[in-house]
């Protein structure tokens, strides 16, 4: 493809991403099926821009004046000959008009000062929900490839990783977890399609190792999703007890039957429903949120989030711990589990939930911190994890570990 016609794609797919309707990888990833006759390096290239592109709106936004995704591009552009881009013809956008000449000509001469939002990247009521300009802009860069090592010792996969010619280093605090510096091509690891690693972030990976499972544990995955903590889960218990995986949504447990094929694991059980009776020992949520921990792989994100979802995912997130605290037997725990940074869904709701039912409390952490990673506590003197990409290098996590009397 000529110049041109690459940012033609890179325009078409700002227009649909920038609609906030779907996430970007969904749109990213269809475009490109239905249009398999663009070569791979092509394709790495709109892609490439693409994400940088999402990963600059709100600064783009700013120096455009405007939220029209043709002069975002011009924005994005205000460097390059627009000649060669603004080509025309079949395969190219359309030459830069009048108002679009003065606009670049404008934008290559000015200098800019941003709003502290605009410079984290972030939506304003957001911002001021967050406060953390350090925190917002480790949120906005791309994050590295994660994995757990599901059979066989750490060394043994980083060395078959290291012969298949990928630079692998362990993860700092996840004895599971191994790390590569950019995303790969899973059908060309032998490692991946041999069931040796699993595509999982490190903070997930030590949230499910804060469950503090145990075989002889009835154990619910009540919020399973495609079921990434089942199948830690499964790992940790190698091959014992029963890991039972729930979600209101069925068709997102389908996608966990092919892992748990590719993965050899026998011991999860996929439940329409949870028992109507306090019988689990531990009662595993992964809540619905807001996803802001998880920015760096999905910045797109925060532009479809709002207020109003805000409001109701806090409502789902209160609701699930009571039916949790129904199904919980005494003496076990409940595990709540957030890929969020907002207090509001993480510390706020434990709290709420503590204040509502005086026969429940927050384990020691930091003691369970140190027997499942040999590592010291990175939270200070909070009673529960919290992890971001500034203190941990990880996704936005929260776990909670609340006890019942």
């Amino acid at each position: 493809m000529k110049t041109a016609a690459r940012y033609k794609a890179v325009w078409e797919l700002m227009t649909a991403v920038f609609a906030d309707r779907q996430p970007a990888d969904n749109i990213i990833n269809a475009y490109f099926r239905e249009r398999r006759f663009i070569g791979s390096g092509d394709r790495r290239f709109i892609a490439e821009k693409i994400w940088h592109i999402i990963r600059r709106r709100r600064r783009l936004t700013f120096e455009a004046g405007s939220a029209d995704p043709r002069k975002l591009l011009i924005a994005y552009l205000k460097d390059e000959d627009p000649a060669e881009i603004f080509a025309g013809g079949e395969y190219g956008l359309p030459p830069l008009n009048d108002d679009e000449r003065k606009l670049a000509a404008t934008l290559r001469t000015e200098e800019r000062t941003y709003p502290p939002a605009v410079e984290c990247e972030c939506p304003d009521w957001l911002f001021a929900k967050i406060g953390d300009p350090l925190l917002l802009k480790a949120l906005n860069e791309p994050a590295g490839a994660d994995f757990r090592v599901c059979r066989g010792s750490r060394e043994e996969v980083l060395r078959l990783l290291e012969n298949e010619g990928f630079e692998a280093v362990p993860t700092p605090y996840s004895p599971l977890g191994i790390r590569l510096p950019t995303r790969i091509n899973l059908s060309n690891c032998m490692a991946y399609q041999d069931g040796l690693i699993e595509v999982q972030d490190e903070a997930s990976q030590l949230a499910a190792l804060m469950c503090g499972i145990r075989p002889e544990d009835r154990i619910i995955d009540y919020c399973s999703g495609a079921g990434g903590k089942a199948l830690a889960l499964a790992a940790q218990l190698k091959g014992q007890g029963v890991i039972e995986a729930h979600d209101i949504n069925p068709q997102r447990l389908e996608q966990l039957k092919p892992r748990l094929a590719r993965l050899c694991i026998g011991n999860v059980k996929i439940v329409p429903s949870a028992e109507e009776k306090p019988v689990y020992t531990r009662f595993i949520i992964d809540a619905p949120c807001s996803g802001t921990g998880t920015w760096r792989r999905a910045p797109d994100a925060k532009f479809r989030l709002t207020p109003a979802r805000l409001e109701e995912l806090n409502r789902i997130q209160a609701e699930i711990l009571e039916k949790a605290y129904a199904l919980t037997a005494p003496s076990g725990r409940i595990v709540y589990i957030t890929c969020s940074v907002l207090e509001e869904e993480n510390g706020s709701i434990v709290r709420h939930f503590l204040e509502r039912h005086p026969d429940m409390s927050t384990i020691d952490m930091p003691a369970l911190w140190r027997e499942k990673t040999a590592q010291p506590w990175p939270c200070g003197k909070k009673p529960w994890l919290e992890l971001n990409p500034l203190v941990t290098g990880t996704d936005g996590f929260f776990v909670a570990v609340i006890e019942k009397h």
